[in-house]
Formats: structure tokens, sequence, C-alpha cells
């Protein structure tokens, strides 16, 4: 696969080294030549200095033969361009968009333009760690009808087979057992501790959540 990634930060340049690694093709794009030097001495992809979303300059990089597209520039803006011009003017249909604000990362995910909203990631993720009690939510599908949530199980559902515990609108496609995941079958025993990984549609969240605190049969 060859993959573009426009911005050659810590997360473009971690990408970078990482898809070579795996052995993908890459071309990194950044306005600062000085940006790829985090990439080291030994990177084999392509670098270019430019403008991100400059058609002249992802044709340079290869996006004609690319399957995949990654923006992550530190500006929400260039990145939602680069996404568009990508999907729209080049037809690449795996983009992903770094984007700081979740408001506009949940209207691009709808256009079916997949994005990371940073700052919305990590808030999320400490305030489950310091208030359980707290929805989160840990992916949405690009159509925002299913999401991915973390949950604890109650104590309730201890030595029951997943296959008994009933749960509308969402299913349990993950454990966290003991600092490992593992993919439950119908007849995985729930321990105490279990942390719960379910796939649910949106609007069945807040019931999921209900089930749990209460102790769902």
């Amino acid at each position: 696969m060859h993959v573009v990634i426009v911005g050659c930060g810590r997360v473009g340049s971690t990408l970078a080294i990482e898809l070579i690694a795996s052995g993908h093709t890459v071309a990194v794009i950044d306005r600062k030549p000085d940006a790829f030097k985090r990439l080291g001495e030994n990177f084999s992809g392509l670098t270019i200095a430019g403008i991100g979303f400059d058609r002249d300059v992802l044709q340079e990089a290869g996006i004609d033969r690319a399957q995949a597209v990654a923006a992550v520039t530190n500006g929400d803006n260039s990145n939602i361009l680069i996404a568009r011009v990508a999907r729209e003017k080049f037809g690449i249909n795996k983009v992903v968009a770094r984007i700081y604000d979740p408001k506009r990362a949940e209207i691009y995910e709808r256009l079916g333009v997949a994005t990371v909203a940073t700052v919305k990631w990590t808030s999320e993720r400490i305030l489950r760690r310091i208030l359980p009690d707290v929805s989160t939510i840990e992916w949405t599908d690009p159509s925002s009808n299913v999401v991915l949530v973390e949950r604890e199980l109650p104590d309730s559902l201890v030595g029951k087979k997943i296959a008994d515990i009933e749960l509308s609108g969402a299913r349990i496609s993950a454990l966290r057992r003991l600092g490992s995941a593992i993919v439950p079958d119908d007849n995985t025993i729930i321990q105490q501790g279990d942390v719960g990984y379910f796939i649910v549609e949106i609007s069945s969240v807040n019931q999921l959540d209900s089930l749990l605190k209460q102790g769902t049969s």
C-alpha cells in the first residue's frame, strides 16, 4: 500500500516510520524541510517540502497511486482541506484527518472522512480513569449510527456466560481481563474486574449505561 502523510510532526513521523517498517511505501509532505529530521537518516520513504493541499505537491507524492491519505498537520483547516482534496479530487477512500475541534470532527465523520479528535479522545480517556461513571465513546462509525464504548462490568454479571447477557442494541465484542484483551465467545464466563468493549447503536448507549449501573440480569 502507498500512503501519503501530510504533516511530519510527532504523529506523522511515527506513522511514516511504522508504515515503512510494515512493508508499505510512504510519502511525507511538510511545509518545513527541517521537520523531516524526525524520520531519521535511514528513512526510505519520499519526503516533499510543500503545501499539503496543493495538487501538484500531492501528485509529486504519488497520490495517483495511493490507497490512503493521513492529514495530521497542526491545523484543523489544513487537515480538512487536505482530506477533501484527497477524497473529492483524487478519489481516495481511506482518508483520516486529525481534528482538534470535536464538533468539526463529528461533521466530517458524517461526510465520510474518518477523524481523530485528539483533545476529545485524550480527555475522555482521562475522565474515564478518574470518573468511571462518565459516559464516553471510543469510536464512531462514519454514519454516526454505531459506536464502540468501554465499560466496567458490574459484579452482578460475574459468573454469567456472554450468551446469557441480554442487551438490546448492544453486543460485547471484547473483554479486558487482568491487563489483556480477549475476544469472547458465547461460553465465556464473566469474571470480577472484567471490562467490556461494547458495539452499540448510538441510540442505545444511555440504556446500556443504565442497565450496567442497575446490574443487568
